[in-house]
């Protein structure tokens, strides 16, 4: 993928626009729980202070909804990022620029406005006055078309930020261009709300993995009886129609060939491992069997690039979390000893691989989450539409 990027930018003597994703966790007395998020803005920060630019950083913060909610202000940052930095941080309502008195400001939480989900023009150039340069550095808010996000651009050139540019730079390497054959793996409860980005990838991949509770969708779709594990029964023939075109595609699907089942949804319950044709009427799927894990690790064996989404079982109840455990370990390894390019993404998925102790070594893990679906199933970003030359 070719777009503008932070090294194309002449920054000297310019103040330029961050688009940053400050939605941090907070604990109950306020103190950040989690600063990933912020620990991701600061090389493009430093960069273009480096280069001799002023630096106004946009951030959403919760979920306001156009309304100025005191308890989500963005305040509660300053003394992070000037701690961070190394240097003051000025703190703006981003009405005009003369509020811009530090080399680092911070604009209020841009939710406060309405017209900011709204791509709001109006807003779009007040904000685009505040610089002469936006750079959107947060991946994770690339797929809304708001104004902080992607409208800011039609006032002002824009150009991706360091943590973005590895974003992208890891997400082409994964899907665009990858280096094949390429396996997805995806898991996960529902199939409803993987339809398109199933529909998708079985067009572009050469081998499949469904597991989770969507897998039993398929398992049914097949003629298998799921007992009463979770299923949803009335998209048999969605799944169906993604078997179908995988096999147009020539995409080999990989469906469980035995499971784990257990007769409740509990840590340590009662389980056995069976045949896909054993599972009992009072039994539910919680897992995928030992022989389904091993032609999972030959298609990780014959992959040079893995996309992986979504648990494959009950990952959060041992010893139900045994095949995700298992197939990750084993992904992290090919990726660190062979290879691999393993690419991975998805608020569970994150979970489940640091469950594992494997995300260290994949290539790569997303944290963007909804964006990171979305590009999975095919679909233009306005905020990296923006970007590209």
């Amino acid at each position: 993928m070719h777009f503008r990027r932070l090294e194309d930018a002449d920054l000297n003597g310019k103040t330029v626009l961050i688009r940053v994703d400050f939605n941090v966790p907070r604990s109950g007395d306020g103190s950040i729980s989690d600063d990933t998020r912020i620990q991701a803005a600061l090389p493009t920060i430093k960069a273009v202070r480096e280069r001799g630019g002023k630096v106004v950083l946009l951030s959403h913060f919760g979920r306001p909804k156009g309304e100025v909610k005191p308890e989500l202000s963005l305040d509660f940052l300053l003394p992070v990022l000037s701690g961070l930095l190394n240097e003051p941080v000025g703190f703006t309502d981003g009405a005009d620029a003369s509020s811009i008195s530090e080399n680092v400001t911070l604009v209020e939480n841009t939710r406060f406005h309405a017209g900011e989900t709204k791509g709001d023009q109006e807003l779009a150039k007040m904000w685009a006055s505040l610089g002469d340069i936006y750079v959107q550095d947060a991946f994770s808010a690339s797929h809304r078309n708001h104004v902080s996000s992607a409208g800011i651009a039609q006032f002002m050139p824009a150009f991706a930020g360091l943590s973005m540019e590895r974003e992208l730079d890891h997400l082409a390497q994964a899907l665009e261009s990858p280096k094949t054959p390429v396996l997805g793996v995806v898991g996960g409860a529902k199939v409803s709300t993987k339809i398109d980005l199933l529909s998708n990838l079985v067009e572009k991949l050469d081998m499949l993995a469904i597991g989770g509770g969507m897998a039993n969708t398929f398992l049914a779709a097949q003629g298998y009886d799921v007992g009463k594990s979770l299923c949803e029964h009335d998209l048999k023939d969605t799944a169906k129609d993604i078997m179908k075109t995988a096999a147009n595609e020539n995409c080999r699907i990989l469906l469980p060939i035995d499971v784990v089942a257990a007769k409740e949804f509990a840590a340590h319950a009662p389980h056995r491992v069976c045949g896909l044709e054993e599972v009992a009427a009072d039994e539910m799927i919680l897992d995928a069997g030992p022989e389904t894990v091993n032609g999972l690790l030959d298609a990780i064996d014959r992959a040079k690039t893995l996309i992986w989404n979504g648990p494959l079982g009950a990952f959060e109840l041992a010893p139900f979390d045994t095949s995700t455990v298992e197939a990750a370990v084993y992904a992290g390894k090919r990726a660190k000893e062979h290879g691999l390019i393993a690419v991975a993404g998805g608020g569970d998925t994150v979970a489940a691989l640091k469950h594992a102790g494997a995300a260290d070594n994949f290539t790569f893990i997303s944290t963007a989450g909804g964006a990171f679906l979305e590009w999975m199933e095919g679909k233009a970003l306005p905020g990296v539409e923006i970007l590209r030359k």
